[in-house]
């Protein structure tokens, strides 16, 4: 679904992604792990649009992509999410999910004056849709609650919900676990493999939390200083001596010590 092409990006003297090229494969949930400071984010935004890179090739589902802006990649059907959740928060949780399907017929002034029907009648559709995910998400009784009252772990279920509401082709999430706790860790976790499963959604998934990634992914992707070190299946990676170098500084003994 993505291919990534010798992608560079440097910010100045700092080469923050440095000819990386990676696959995620159509249908997968695929883990992208790595040290801090290993271009991971970056990656992310370069992929979604968010900056330019300085040379390489993105490729969606075949077509390239390379530097389109993230409402065109959008359109495309790739959404992307962020480890601090950008949820409207003067607006209800249900109105987070409404306001995001594009082209809606009543932001069309003509629409609007001339064709109110039409415009109510998509209002409905919409409204429909975004009750149908917070009942996925088990959000219906906050619904009518401002986003910004919601707990850390409630918001990043909004994150998801919100790339609901379009039915993307491929979502990048970025930290989904950071400061959820356990219980609605556990259900973020069965949201994203219902929806891999059940309505086919391609993930590539940043994550310090190796746990989760076991869990949720194959492959996994381990970045090191801008560039792919490894990739495989969870087991693999955590086998790998080149992994265990770049995350504690030396072989087998001296992960198995930090991690004693």
């Amino acid at each position: 679904m993505i291919e990534v092409r010798d992608i560079v990006k440097r910010f100045g003297g700092l080469v923050a992604v440095d000819h990386c090229s990676l696959e995620v494969g159509n249908g997968t949930i695929t883990g992208l792990i790595g040290p801090n400071g290993a271009g991971k984010s970056t990656l992310f935004n370069t992929i979604a649009g968010f900056i330019k890179p300085d040379g390489g090739q993105i490729l969606l589902d075949g077509e390239d992509v390379t530097g389109l802006s993230p409402h065109k990649l959008f359109e495309k059907g790739l959404v992307r999410t962020f480890q601090i959740p950008h949820e409207l928060t003067r607006m209800t949780v249900l109105e987070n999910l409404m306001i995001v399907p594009a082209n809606q017929s009543g932001e069309n002034l003509f629409n609007a004056w001339l064709r109110p029907g039409k415009a109510k009648a998509d209002e409905l559709a919409v409204r429909r849709r975004a009750n149908e995910v917070l009942e996925m998400l088990q959000l219906t009784h906050l619904r009518h609650e401002l986003a910004g009252n919601l707990s850390g772990g409630q918001k990043k279920l909004l994150e998801i919900g919100r790339t609901m509401m379009t039915e993307p082709r491929v979502v990048l999430l970025d930290e989904p676990g950071a400061g959820v706790n356990r219980t609605l860790l556990g259900k973020l976790s069965e949201v994203i493999q219902t929806l891999n499963r059940e309505r086919g959604y391609t993930f590539c998934i940043i994550e310090h939390d190796m746990d989760l990634i076991a869990q949720l992914c194959d492959p996994v992707i381990c970045m090191a200083q801008g560039k792919v070190l490894a990739q495989g299946s969870m087991d693999e990676i955590r086998r790998n001596e080149a992994v265990l170098e770049a995350y504690f500084g030396g072989g087998a003994a001296t992960a198995a010590d930090a991690t004693a």
